[in-house]
């Protein structure tokens, strides 16, 4: 299994090349070169599995086993899965009116970045151990992503992490659970500026091949594979969950709704259905509805500002990841994805071409919520149910709402509603706060400041230089 640029301009690399990298040379994103095809006895057999179970398969479809022994990889899985809450690492809640609710959020930041970057956090570290080699990882969030990321490599030894968080657009539990830790490994960066901004600088770094070579960057954003891989999990275990039977002369549909903010989930989604599960996929998105707007006018273009929402994690507009789901259905033809996203590059406007806009609106359905409809879903939620939605997961459950359905349907869930506690209050909601989500709030801070007016770009390159040679004189 080898990984190939969504712009053909790279030549192929293996799974640990696909690891340790961002973005590739030519400014495109690693895609398997070919997606496995999986039979319906494969299905079968897998059915019956834990989410750990499934991971596991999966990861083995894309890693090859002279890379990682499956034995070795077993245990880097158990590994990366022995610090969440639930016994069954995700679970999912069956609510009243069809409601199916999977949560994803049971890892330490109460988060489903948890999930993909506990793994890749031991899979870096195995080959980092085997190299005696030191990277720096960088890390751009919206508000989940910069603390599952720092869970995943705090206080390792071949490793800093630089997060980038947007001040005062993440809730206040997501910004002090990435300020609170102090390890000397880890960099935050509080930056006034918002989550495509604060891309920019991250983008520029990768985009300097001799300094990103020199100094090792990668990513952990999911530009990464290795999340984009975990994640397909997801899918398989929640249509095993949903399914009534196996048994039928055709395999049921089960409809997968999914919040979406960067778009790796709903590109997860998209190779389990190329893969052979038969899934329905419904994108959902806030305000800053790019990705609906592509998938229902072929038009992925930037409106005019960032709308901040209730949903905040998901205030994007620029989903990197559609561009590998537009390479997956075109056939993996990365000359028209270069001309594409070259052209969106330069113009921040882009009219899919009508073939590829029929492929799009053929794989996934969509929807968008206002901050209104987030708050009536989780309302209705509670009033229901006694069960607390995040306000993503409310953007799911507002489509589940306001859609009828004929076949069984399952939402994602990527957060805990603890993280969340004013738009709790928004919606008249009493927040059920954890102890040690409460503590957070006691606890030192450390983060740097980047204002507006400041090259952002020089002062990470700057700090990323001091600290490998703070690292090499230790190595050495």
């Amino acid at each position: 299994m080898e990984y190939v640029s969504t712009r053909g301009g790279t030549g192929a690399v293996d799974f640990e090349g696909a690891l340790f990298s961002g973005y590739a040379p030519d400014g495109g994103l690693f895609m398997p070169q070919h997606i496995p095809s999986l039979d319906r006895d494969t299905l079968r057999r897998w059915s019956s599995l834990s989410y750990p179970e499934l991971v596991k398969e999966l990861c083995s479809l894309f890693i090859p086993a002279k890379l990682v022994p499956r034995n070795v990889l077993s245990e880097l899985i158990n590994r990366a899965f022995n610090r969440f809450r639930h016994k069954n690492v995700v679970h999912l809640s069956k609510l009243k009116d069809g409601l199916n609710i999977l949560e994803l959020w049971h890892g330490v930041t109460y988060a489903f970045k948890d999930l993909s970057l506990s793994c890749t956090g031991q899979f870096l570290q195995y080959f980092l151990e085997k190299k005696q080699k030191h990277v720096n990882i960088l890390v751009g969030t919206s508000g989940d992503t910069g603390s599952s990321a720092i869970e995943s490599v705090r206080g390792q030894k071949n490793v800093d992490i630089f997060v980038l968080l947007p001040k005062g657009l993440c809730t206040q539990i997501q910004e002090l659970q990435m300020t609170t830790v102090i390890e000397d490994n880890v960099h935050v960066f509080a930056a006034h500026g918002n989550s495509d901004e604060i891309d920019e600088p991250i983008k520029e770094l990768f985009a300097d091949v001799n300094f990103a070579g020199k100094y090792n960057l990668m990513s952990l954003n999911s530009v990464n594979w290795s999340r984009i891989m975990v994640q397909i999990a997801h899918y398989f275990y929640a249509y095993f969950q949903c399914t009534p039977s196996l048994d039928t002369t055709q395999l049921p549909m089960v409809e997968i709704v999914v919040p979406t903010g960067g778009g790796g989930n709903i590109t997860a989604g998209c190779i389990a259905q190329k893969m052979g599960l038969p899934i329905r996929l419904v994108t959902v998105v806030n305000s800053n509805d790019i990705i609906h707007r592509t998938v229902q006018h072929g038009d992925f273009s930037l409106a005019e500002s960032v709308k901040a929402t209730l949903a905040s994690a998901m205030d994007i507009q620029e989903p990197y990841n559609v561009e590998r789901i537009l390479w997956l259905l075109s056939g993996s033809d990365s000359r028209l994805i270069k001309t594409l996203m070259e052209q969106f590059n330069i113009s921040k406007r882009l009219k899919l071409p009508e073939d590829l806009h029929r492929k799009l609106s053929k794989t996934l359905g969509s929807c968008s919520a206002s901050d209104q409809d987030i708050v009536g879903a989780m309302q209705r939620c509670w009033e229901e149910n006694q069960y607390l939605l995040c306000p993503h997961s409310a953007v799911a459950a507002h489509y589940h709402y306001s859609q009828p359905h004929s076949i069984p349907r399952c939402c994602l869930a990527p957060a805990s509603a603890a993280k969340f506690q004013d738009a709790l209050l928004r919606a008249g909601l009493a927040p059920q706060i954890p102890p040690e989500i409460s503590a957070l709030t006691a606890m030192e801070t450390r983060s740097t400041p980047l204002e507006r007016g400041q090259d952002w770009t020089q002062v990470l390159r700057g700090r990323i230089e001091a600290v490998a040679q703070q690292w090499e004189a230790q190595a050495g």
